[in-house]
């Protein structure tokens, strides 16, 4: 009797060879990260590979510093981690890249939040022990150190955080004296009088990179000054009238400005004449009050060149004294009819065109407002009283206001002038310019070239040695601008070093030569206490400060063996030495722009590890820098050196939210980098960092997240089905890429033009294209293509077939090109990826850039490939739907007929290679009026039980193919 019981499928499963790997589909990176860094650190990667790359060519990136002050922020970790991709990527290269990761640790932003610690306690700093306060501001910027560098190494920053640079460090503490006496030595500073941007919050002098500008409300007041005298009859017993936005000025007034051009004319108010510029006559009146009766204009007409002899009196001069003076009126090329009244006051003390235009007359700054913003207790008018950025004191109701009213020259007064104001960007509070005593560094001096002292030699000075060096050489220009004497200025020599370094991106170049061909002389004094000293003795006779290289040496071994402090604590006249006696000479109190500290890093840093006369390959930094560290670093250099301190330069973006909008705690929309770490891993941040246009703005928040997210998973997948796909592989079963099939043959050619784009890419420090060129070859090319057409080949051919072999050979190339190309990036990743195929193999940061043979390219046709790549995609376009109408359930189901109007725009491949590349079951060809065509339906083959291909050899479904066959047997 038959069964007639139907045969159960034969489970040809353990006959298939699938991918086989551990490497986890879920990444798991905010886990496995810290235990790679402890392996890192605990093998010393960084000391291996500074040895393995010994002797190579090297390239420093010089890291610029951040200050020593609370948690990093998403600019830290995006500046951070593309300086790191950088240095890998050299590494990878082969070159020998140190990083040396360092700290601004001196400085307000520091001193601030000490200051804020003793208001906690109502306790006056000013009042403290100098050097106990110094010793609590170095203790604050160590914890902050630490903190930070737990952080940055957190995003796998690779460096020499075992021995970072501080500038508080007693070694670079030194080193920057140094600098600033080179300066000295060779007359390029001098000291002056002149309106600085300056804090009365903070009682300091700020630099320009200190300060930004907000949207404020201001007071707007017209004041009348009266016409004692002037060669125009018809004007004495008139007024003048000035308009301002900075009411507390006024006590401090010297003269009046006009414009040469400008036409001015006469205006009858109330039986009184008043002065205005023609073309202002309208708002002038528009913001005197109705009260004061009916206006008209006289009808005279006077150009402002026929002003001068001009004199006028101070609304203020029933005081006597200094406010009794007569006020000339002074010819201002500055002077505008864009506002105001066409006259401005002048205050040389509180005005850059005040000062310039007085100094030309010989009226000096009278320094009434001291440096909490009040002004003098002696002063004949409010002394004592303010502060001056108070909006009450200046307020139309205020003191200021007041006064100026009782006397009738106050002509108009409204708190609603809407305008940009400069802040402190660390207290955010007012700025205001303000004549003090400075030390300057002049931009456009004549510099004196000085012989070179150690150019080039191969390790950094010691104190006593770094005391005795001349400044390193300080040549002219070749394309310069020139100066007095023929000989080059600072700005002249900065300029030419401009055009000299190369800029990414070149627009930036643009940027900071308009900012060095404006720029004003270099103030580099602070009236505070947490820096570096001018360590400079000024004579008290003549004024001018001691240059003794004698000296110099004794102060700088001073500062070396004892840190900054030795300037507060020592004695003087040992430093002096018996050439000359301390009672004689002034030490300066003042300490040194904390960008002049900044600025010398390349000294301390760069030439102390590598030797004098070197200098970096690539500065890095955000594109507010181009006023502050590139241009500090800039003028440090090309006054002491004559060159940029660097051959190139890199400006990227601000981090914005995911809206566009700047990160701010007040908002709420601050993007936490240390919480996307803990949540999703630091590889996730390094990845949005490559893909990112960061030489502009960019964006991040939960919708971009995602997205770099889901572009790492597919990553992954490519590595993990590499890894499963080459289990078990040797050289033996390695094919020479002649001996390939076809595909494998195009894939290594895309895999050379891969690496060309790569390399092109890191020398133009684009890591976006980088980033998208190694996705999209690992998706398009990869995953949707090779790996897809050769799953079958991998699956079941026999293990030893020449096509599988072909493939896994080439996988196993791919496997370590893509290994080593997502390192820089994905440095997390690929140590796992290397690390689960070769656990005894170290490090994949100690590889270097695979090396693939040009010759693999010869033969392919691309345009052939061409051909069957846009084939690919009309016929998967045609199948998808069906697949969607359950029609079909994979393309291996699909007969695919194609129809041409030409037999020579078809691909020459066979019809068999083609179902192969199309991964369909038949391919078959027609003739057709236009091309190509595709017409899809369901093979009705039946289903090889093992590869699951439809093939006309099977005659009942789950039967085995031809090939399935002969493997099994096999």
């Amino acid at each position: 009797m038959t069964d007639t019981q139907d045969t159960p499928a034969q489970d040809w499963r353990a006959t298939v060879f699938l991918p086989k790997t551990d490497f986890p589909m879920k990444a798991g990176l905010a886990a496995k990260e810290p235990a790679i860094l402890a392996k890192w650190a605990e093998t010393d990667l960084y000391g291996q590979l500074r040895k393995a790359r010994e002797g190579a060519e090297r390239f420093i990136l010089h890291d610029g510093p951040p200050y020593a002050n609370g948690d990093i922020h998403m600019g830290h970790a995006m500046n951070k981690i593309l300086k790191d991709i950088i240095v890998r990527s050299q590494s990878l290269l082969g070159k020998d890249a140190p990083y040396v990761p360092g700290w601004d640790c001196h400085g307000l932003p520091i001193e601030w939040k000490v200051e804020e610690q003793y208001r906690k306690k109502k306790l006056n700093k000013d009042e403290v022990d100098p050097v106990l306060f110094r010793a609590e501001c170095r203790a604050y910027a160590e914890t902050w150190v630490d903190v930070q560098r737990t952080q940055f190494q957190r995003l796998g920053v690779q460096g020499d955080w075992a021995d970072p640079y501080l500038t508080m460090k007693y070694e670079a503490e030194a080193t920057i004296v140094a600098e600033l006496l080179k300066f000295a030595e060779t007359g390029q500073l001098y000291r002056g009088a002149k309106p600085v941007m300056w804090s009365p919050v903070e009682k300091t002098a700020l630099a320009e990179a200190e300060v930004e500008y907000e949207d404020i409300v201001s007071t707007q007041i017209d004041v009348a000054f009266e016409i004692v005298d002037s060669p125009i009859k018809e004007l004495i017993g008139a007024h003048a009238v000035i308009w301002t936005t900075t009411p507390w000025t006024i006590p401090v007034n010297q003269a009046l400005a006009y414009g040469p051009e400008v036409h001015y004319t006469i205006v009858d108010i109330d039986r009184r004449r008043y002065l205005v510029a023609a073309d202002l006559f309208g708002p002038f009146l528009d913001r005197v009050p109705s009260e004061y009766g009916i206006s008209q204009s006289t009808g005279m007409r006077i150009l402002g060149s026929q002003l001068a002899g001009t004199t006028v009196r101070h609304p203020m001069h029933a005081l006597g004294g200094f406010f009794a003076k007569p006020r000339p009126m002074l010819p201002g090329d500055f002077v505008t009819t864009d506002a105001g009244t066409g006259l401005v006051h002048m205050a040389p003390d509180h005005g850059e065109d005040d000062f310039d235009l007085c100094k030309a007359h010989g009226i000096d700054p009278v320094f009434a407002v001291e440096g909490d913003g009040k002004y003098r207790a002696d002063w004949g008018w409010l002394g004592g009283e303010g502060s001056v950025i108070n909006p009450k004191f200046n307020a139309p109701d205020g003191p200021i206001c007041t006064a100026l009213r009782k006397t009738g020259a106050l002509l108009a007064a409204s708190a609603d002038y809407k305008h940009s104001y400069p802040h402190s960007w660390r207290s955010k509070a007012k700025l205001i310019f303000r004549a003090t005593p400075q030390w300057f560094i002049p931009m456009d001096a004549a510099v004196k070239p000085s012989p070179p002292r150690g150019e080039g030699t191969e390790r950094g000075a010691t104190p006593e040695e770094l005391a005795t060096l001349a400044p390193l050489p300080n040549p002219l220009p070749e394309t310069g601008e020139g100066a007095e004497g023929n000989r080059a200025t600072l700005r002249g020599t900065a300029l030419d070093a401009i055009e000299r370094t190369r800029w990414v991106p070149e627009k930036s170049r643009n940027r900071i030569h308009a900012m060095v061909v404006g720029r004003p002389d270099w103030v580099i004094s602070r009236q505070r206490a947490w820096g570096v000293p001018i360590a400079l003795y000024v004579d008290r006779g003549t004024g001018d400060y001691l240059r003794d290289p004698a000296v110099n040496a004794r102060i700088v071994i001073a500062v070396a063996e004892r840190g900054a402090d030795a300037w507060y604590t020592t004695d003087h006249q040992a430093l002096l030495g018996d050439a000359y006696d301390a009672a004689n000479f002034e030490p300066v109190k003042d300490i040194l722009d904390v960008w002049f500290d900044s600025g010398s890093t390349h000294a301390f840093v760069i030439e102390a590890r590598y030797g004098l006369g070197t200098r970096a390959n690539l500065y890095v930094e955000g594109s507010d820098q181009h006023r502050g560290w590139f241009q500090s670093s800039l003028l440090e250099s090309c006054g002491t050196r004559g060159r940029a301190p660097y051959d190139a330069v890199l400006t990227h973006g601000f981090a914005l939210d995911g809206q566009g909008r700047k990160m701010s705690k007040s908002v709420g929309n601050v993007v936490d980098p240390l919480k996307i770490i803990g949540e999703s891993g630091a590889d996730i941040l390094r990845l949005w960092v490559a893909s990112t246009d960061y030489f502009e703005d960019v964006r991040i928040g939960k919708e971009v997240l995602s997205g770099t997210s889901d572009a790492y998973r597919k990553l992954r997948n490519t590595f993990r089905y590499l890894l499963g796909a080459l289990e078990g592989f040797t050289e033996e079963e390695r094919v020479a890429p002649e001996d390939m099939p076809d595909l494998e043959r195009y894939v290594l050619d895309r895999l050379l033009d891969v690496d060309r784009t790569l390399r092109a890419a890191t020398d133009a420090y684009e890591y976006n294209r980088y980033a998208r060129t190694l996705t999209d070859f690992a998706n398009n090319d990869l995953s949707q293509l090779f790996f897809d057409i050769r799953k079958d080949s991998l699956y079941c051919d026999a293990a030893d077939s020449p096509k599988r072999r072909a493939y896994r050979t080439v996988l196993d190339i791919l496997f370590h090109a893509l290994v080593r190309y997502a390192a820089p990036i994905l440095c997390f990743t690929a140590e796992e990826v290397w690390g689960t195929r070769y656990p005894d193999g170290g490090s994949v940061h100690l590889l270097t850039w695979p090396i693939l043979d040009p010759a693999w390219g010869e033969g392919v046709d691309r345009a052939e490939w061409e051909k069957v790549m846009a084939l690919r995609l009309v016929v998967n376009a045609e199948i998808e739907p069906k697949r969607r109408a359950k029609e079909l359930g994979s393309s291996n189901e699909a007969r695919v007929t194609i129809g041409y109007p030409d037999e020579l725009d078809r691909p020459r491949a066979t019809t068999t290679e083609l179902a192969e590349l199309l991964i369909v079951s038949d391919v078959g060809f027609e003739h057709t009026l236009h091309g190509p065509t595709v017409i899809v339906h369901r093979s009705e083959d039946a289903k090889c039980g093992r590869c699951w291909r439809l093939l006309p050899e099977v005659k009942t479904d789950g039967d085995l193919c031809h090939r399935c066959t002969e493997v099994v047997g096999a």
